[in-house]
C-alpha cells in the first residue's frame, strides 16, 4: 500500500484556505432589508436639574438637596399603517423613557389562510426581535419578507414619531 504525502507548500495552502473559509462561514450576519432611511433608537427626554432652596438661618442645621431622578414618561406611538402585497401592517410601541418596553401589533396580514398561518407565526418572533434589537433593525422572518420588511417600516415610523 502507497501512501502519498502533501508537499508542504501545498499541505500549508489547504489549511490556510480550509481555515479562513471556516471563520468567514463563523462570521456570517444576513442584514434586514429595511427602507431606505436612517434607523433610529429612542432618546430620553431631558429634564432641567432641580434646584434646592436656600436654607433659612432660623430652621437649624442646613440640609443636603438630594437630585431626585425624574420618573420616565411612559408613551405610546402609533406607527404607520404599511401596505404589503398581502396585506397591511402596523404596529404600536409602548416607550418608557429611551427603552420600547412593549409592541403591539395592530395589523398583521389575514386576509387569506396562508397569510393568517405565516402572520401567526412571524408577529411574535418580529415583536420578539424588535424589543431585543430595542430598534428597527430586526432580521427578516424566513418566509414572510413583505410582512418583515413592513414591520420594520412601521416601526421605524412609530420611532421617528417618537423624536419628534
Amino acid at each position: 500500500m502507497v501512501t502519498r504525502v502533501l508537499p508542504l507548500p501545498r499541505l500549508l495552502t489547504l489549511v490556510v484556505v480550509t481555515a479562513a473559509a471556516v471563520a468567514l462561514v463563523v462570521n456570517f450576519r444576513v442584514t434586514p432589508h429595511v427602507a431606505k432611511g436612517r434607523l433610529a433608537t429612542v432618546k430620553p427626554a431631558r429634564v432641567p436639574p432641580r434646584v434646592a432652596a436656600a436654607p433659612s438661618q432660623a430652621a437649624g442645621p442646613p440640609t443636603v438637596a438630594h437630585k431626585a431622578k425624574p420618573k420616565p414618561t411612559t408613551r405610546r406611538i402609533t406607527g404607520a399603517a404599511v401596505m404589503t402585497e398581502y396585506g397591511p401592517v402596523q404596529v404600536r410601541l409602548t416607550v418608557r423613557g429611551s427603552r420600547i418596553v412593549s409592541i403591539t401589533n395592530l395589523a398583521l396580514p389575514f386576509d387569506r389562510n396562508r397569510s393568517q398561518m405565516i402572520s401567526q407565526v412571524a408577529g411574535p418572533l418580529l415583536r420578539t426581535e424588535a424589543l431585543t434589537a430595542q430598534s428597527a433593525r430586526i432580521d427578516v422572518v424566513s418566509g414572510a419578507t413583505y410582512t418583515s420588511n413592513g414591520y420594520a417600516q412601521s416601526l421605524q415610523s412609530a420611532l421617528d414619531r417618537a423624536h419628534a
